[in-house]
Parts: C-alpha cells; structure tokens; sequence
C-alpha cells in the first residue's frame, strides 16, 4: 500500500510542477472533524488545524478543506496552509434556512448514486442527486442496490434508465457479489469515487466489500418503514490497495440544491429542446398558443410530471441563488471591513 501511495503522490506533485504550482508538503484531506483534519501523505497521516492566514483570507465555506482536497502543509505536518485548485466539487445547500453551501467531497471523478431496489426507490429523488452531481463536474453513475432482494431488478433497472436520459444505470448486491465488476472501470488507479444516497441504500456495507475490510459501521434497513438507520456520521476517504479512491457520505435527509442551472440543462435537455420551439420565446407552457412543450405532453412525447419536476426544480434553484447573492455580498463586506481594521492596526 505504501508503494501506491508513493506513486499516487509523485504523479500529483508532478501535475502540480507542470501547473506552476510549487508545493513543499502535499497532502489530502482524508476527514474533517471540529475544526481538525486527518490529513495523508505519500508516508504517513497527520492531525492538523488550518493556518490563521488561511482562516482570515476565507470569505465563504468555499475556501476552506474538505474531504478529497489536495493541501499544501507546514513542515512539521500540523498545519494545513493552503488549498490547491479543485477539478471537481460536490455540493449541496447546507440544511436550514440559511443560503450557505456545503462542500461533500473534492477531486472526485465519479460520484455513484446509490438507491436500493425496494419500495424507497424514488426517480425524482434522484434526479436531484443528478443536478449535484452534473454541477460537480464529476461523472454520475446510479447504482441500484440490494439485487437480491428485487426478484425483477433487471426491469427495475431499464425502467430506471428510461427516465434519466442516458446516465449509466447499475444494479448490484454486496451480498451476493453481483454486478460488483461492472464498477471496476471507475475505480482505476488514481481515480475517485463518492459514494452518494439517503441512508441504509448500502454504502458503507458497499465500501466495506470494496475495501474489504470491514471500516464502516453498517445497520439493517428496519423492517417497519424500509427505511434505513444513520450509519455514516462523516465524510471520509479511503485508499483501495489498487490505489482508487473511495468517499463514504453520510445519508442526506433532505437534498437542498446550492447551484444547479448546468445541471438542470444537462438533465432536462429533452425540455429546454422542446421549449426552444415555442412560438414565443417568453412562453410559460400553460396554454399559450404554438406551445412545443404542451404539444409534446398531448402525443406523449413528455411526460407531465417530468415537466413538473423540472419547473420546480427551477423555481428551487433561482431562490437558493437570490438568497446566496446576498451571503456573498455580506460577507465580502466582512472580509474587507477586516482588512480594513489589520492596516489601521498596523
């Protein structure tokens, strides 16, 4: 293990060298606890805090580490100095009132969706894990699990795979191995992986498998609701002796979306098409005449709900953007009153 980990580091470095980007200690987030991160080397895992110059210069969640980033660390390994650029990132709104995002993973190329084959099996609950993930810039995959337990899982998947409009579609169990090798592909050398879905949908059992030992904690689906326990308290990642990588997520209760006009257009592309026909480019779709999309819901070439979900998915996303406008300008307006306050100081 130490050797992939030495070569994984070494191409990194290398990345950095040719970006112009020098680095004296690298390393990468592992998980994010209170204020601390458990941060890998290419040798070692250390415990560090972020530098005070890295706090002061952070204007939104944004700017900070998250599980999956590459860093740039101190000597002695105990702090954590700067953030170094992103190629990819996995967000969410944060839960509450307030329009602040979250940051679930970093650096990741694909980000399976996990939805177990019983009676939670939700298509529009998915489709907002796919806005996440199209925003991210990580490929999705849906991973349907639990096979064993669906005796018509194949029809299940194909019926799944009509209504997402070409994302790849799985169906896998971790108890009988099944489908298992179709996931292979994903998890090369040097390639990460989050692993993303509501709780008890198998992801820690399935990062267990793939790792094989046993490193999260997994519970039973309860019997009463088909609803799964809170198992995964944390982001974290995990090395495979392959030299992949893997992102354990808690389950989300609720799927806030933080951006998403990317992804709504890649998801909904079917719509926005329909809608560039409309006789008027200002056309709401309820009833005004030369209307491409009403057309195509009466020959059956749309679905009415997915029109639905799509207008609401919308209106979601223009309030989260109203509201985060705001954060942003409030808190750019606290950084510089701060610096403000350090020249006088000095």
């Amino acid at each position: 293990m130490n050797t992939i980990r030495t070569q994984l580091f070494t191409s990194k470095l290398e990345s950095l060298i040719e970006g112009n980007n020098e680095v004296k200690k690298l390393g990468r987030v592992v998980t994010e606890q209170k204020g601390s991160y458990r941060v890998m080397t290419h040798s070692v895992e250390l415990l560090c805090k972020i530098s005070g110059r890295l706090r002061f210069e952070t204007v939104s969640r944004e700017d900070l580490p998250a599980v999956g980033d590459w860093v740039q660390i101190n000597e002695e390994g105990s702090i954590i100095e700067k953030v170094l650029p992103r190629t990819s990132k996995f967000s969410r709104k944060k839960a509450g009132q307030e329009a602040e995002e979250q940051i679930i993973a970093a650096n990741i190329d694909t980000i399976f969706i996990l939805s177990s084959l019983n009676d939670e099996l939700n298509i529009g609950r998915i489709e907002r894990y796919l806005l996440l993930c199209w925003e991210s810039g990580a490929n999705p995959v849906v991973v349907l699990t639990k096979a064993d337990t669906c005796p018509n899982s194949d029809e299940k998947r194909k019926e799944v795979e009509s209504k997402l409009y070409g994302v790849k579609v799985l169906t896998i169990s971790s108890i009988t191995k099944e489908g298992i090798e179709e996931l292979n592909p994903f998890l090369e050398m040097g390639k990460t992986v989050a692993l993303a879905g509501s709780s008890g949908v198998g992801k820690s059992t399935l990062t267990n498998l793939l790792i094989d030992a046993i490193v999260q904690k997994t519970n039973e689906i309860r019997e009463t609701d088909d609803k799964g326990r809170h198992t995964t308290t944390h982001r974290e990642l995990f090395l495979l002796e392959n030299g992949a990588s893997i992102i354990d997520t808690p389950g989300m209760r609720e799927i806030q979306l933080w951006q998403g006009n990317e992804g709504l257009s890649t998801q909904f592309n079917d719509i926005e098409e329909f809608a560039r026909s409309c006789r008027f480019n200002d056309c709401s779709h309820e009833g005004e005449p030369g209307c491409r999309i009403n057309e195509a819901i009466l020959t059956g070439e749309l679905d009415r709900n997915r029109l639905s979900q799509y207008q609401k998915l919308q209106r979601e996303i223009a309030y989260t953007e109203r509201r985060g406008n705001k954060r942003l300008e409030s808190l750019e307006r606290k950084k510089w009153k701060n610096i403000g306050k350090q020249r006088k100081l000095k």
